[in-house]
């Protein structure tokens, strides 16, 4: 292989790469998208949740964190 050869062989495994390199960058972008409109849906959400309990009311307490009667 010349000199020529080897650089023109390297010259496009580099633009293979940068080709890789960009579709994954696309591929990073897109779900960084999505993740963003999840977060704001969820905020949403949650922010609806609060405005429906009333205010000064008692937390919120789960039966799993009371003691069954016979201890």
């Amino acid at each position: 292989m010349t000199d020529t050869q080897a650089l023109e062989h390297r010259l496009t495994e580099l633009e293979i790469k940068a080709s890789f390199t960009e579709d994954l960058l696309d591929q990073l972008n897109e779900t960084i998208v999505r993740q963003q409109k999840l977060i704001e849906q969820l905020a949403r959400e949650v922010a609806d949740l609060r405005q429906q309990v009333p205010e000064g009311s008692a937390p919120f307490r789960s039966l799993r964190d009371e003691l069954p009667p016979h201890y």
